[in-house]
């Protein structure tokens, strides 16, 4: 594993990493990919990059840590959290699920009433599971796939993966690297405010939703950011998910579609140090919010772009999922479907997301410019696709001792204490999930 994390690092700098030590066996995740040594690796890059912020900031990091157990709890988190002694509801709707088709298989996503109303106009069907199914049997994966995408939803056919190598899309992929990240502007050095934390004083605005940029956002909460969540009141939420992952951030809502919300948002950027977003590529340059306008309004911002499919080639906008670009792209490729056993592309994604951020910023401080990061699920699914595979037999694991209790909105939390050791500044929450919306659109003094 220890060369993977070391792959990434010099992904991410070009260089070689600090000291760290990585524990543990990768048995303590089923399945056939290496999820274990993935979600260890990127844990082990976010927190090498916390440690090189504590090092510019005159502080020793010490000896950085990262175990696969703990490691597969953080990435389980969603499904450990519990509120008031109670679990997490299921996560997905009646229609959202993988469906056979006259030719193979095809996966739905109807988490959000417009993606559920999209299956049903695109197919001609009412809203009802039998329904559905009736309508996929008789007719081709893709052509399921295509009428839905069309209607403005979300689908994807199961395909080999030596079908999707050679997909136009698959090709964009396999073009990308891992984490892009270069600088899109001139800006002055970085000057950093007293902290004995690697994010004190670091404003971050978190335009995502689930999951993988929501992840991002609690692990740079965890080193210290000020995080704000701008979500809207008019847009649904899968809350198991918003309980999980808006740790330690504050939340607020903005209407993008007003005039005065994106004043109210062009606001919060020009004081923001970093902005997360995981819109559709080119969704809010639509509104005047493209990479260029960004260094205007706020120069020095580090921008971190997430999308599903990349941002290169035919299906660089379309509307992506951990679960179903898991089926285009072949990593869930059996019959019937064999998805990874967590959502390890948006967790990855995410984890690997807050390490591009912290190297940003540390390059704001040695060098200035304003910069941008994209990283997309496709992306670190083809890396875990390369890192080969293992024994699909897992160990009897217990994760009890890795959870904390911590005060929420929602009630009393019990959660997975954040993963990855920085003995120079263990990172936490400050404080548990806050009810959406709660918050004023404004920085904290």
């Amino acid at each position: 594993m220890r060369e993977i994390a070391e792959g990434v690092w010099n992904t991410l700098t070009e260089s070689s990493p600090g000291p760290f030590e990585l524990t543990g066996t990768e048995d303590v995740l089923p399945g056939r990919y290496r999820v274990a040594a993935a979600a260890t690796a990127s844990i082990a890059a976010a927190t090498l990059a916390a440690g090189e912020m504590l090092r510019v900031r005159g502080i020793e990091p010490g000896v950085v840590t990262a175990d696969t157990r703990h490691a597969a709890a953080a990435f389980r988190s969603e499904q450990l959290l519990r509120v008031d002694g109670v679990g997490a509801e299921p996560v997905w709707a009646p229609l959202s699920g993988d469906y056979r088709a006259a030719d193979g298989w095809v996966r739905l996503h109807c988490n959000y009433p417009r993606h559920e109303a999209a299956v049903c106009w695109g197919l001609g069907v009412p809203g009802t599971r039998a329904a559905v199914e009736k309508a996929v049997a008789g007719r081709s994966a893709r052509e399921v796939e295509h009428a839905v995408v069309t209607a403005g939803g979300a689908a994807a056919e199961l395909r080999s993966p030596e079908d999707w190598a050679a997909h136009p899309q698959g090709e964009a992929v396999a073009s990308l690297p891992l984490v892009s990240l270069e600088p899109v502007d001139a800006a002055p050095k970085r000057t950093l405010f007293y902290s004995d934390r690697p994010l004190g004083g670091i404003r971050v605005l978190e335009l995502t939703h689930v999951l993988a940029g929501p992840v991002a956002g609690r692990v740079l909460a965890a080193h210290g950011a000020d995080v704000l969540h701008v979500g809207a009141a008019h847009l649904p939420r899968v809350e198991a998910l918003v309980r999980d992952t808006n740790q330690g951030k504050r939340s607020t809502f903005v209407a993008l579609d007003t005039e005065g919300g994106r004043a109210r948002l062009k606001k919060l950027i020009s004081r923001a140090d970093v902005l997360v977003q995981s819109f559709r590529p080119g969704a809010l340059a639509r509104i005047g919010f493209g990479p260029g306008e960004l260094a205007s309004l706020r120069p020095g911002l580090v921008i971190a772009d997430l999308s599903a499919y990349g941002w290169e080639g035919p299906w660089a906008r379309r509307r992506g999922f951990d679960s179903l670009v898991q089926m285009s792209s072949g990593l869930a490729f059996g019959d019937p479907p064999a998805p990874l056993p967590v959502q390890a592309l948006d967790h990855a994604t995410g984890w690997l997301t807050a390490a591009a951020v912290l190297t940003a910023l540390r390059r704001q401080v040695t060098d200035g410019g304003t910069w941008r990061a994209r990283l997309s699920l496709a992306g670190t699914g083809r890396w875990l696709d390369s890192l080969g595979r293992k024994d699909p037999a897992a160990a009897d694991v217990e994760f009890g001792d890795l959870l904390e209790e911590a005060d929420s909105g929602y009630g009393r939390l019990t959660r997975v204490r954040m993963a990855g050791g920085l003995p120079g500044a263990e990172p936490h929450w400050d404080f548990g999930t806050r009810l959406p919306g709660v918050d004023k659109p404004t920085w904290t003094p």
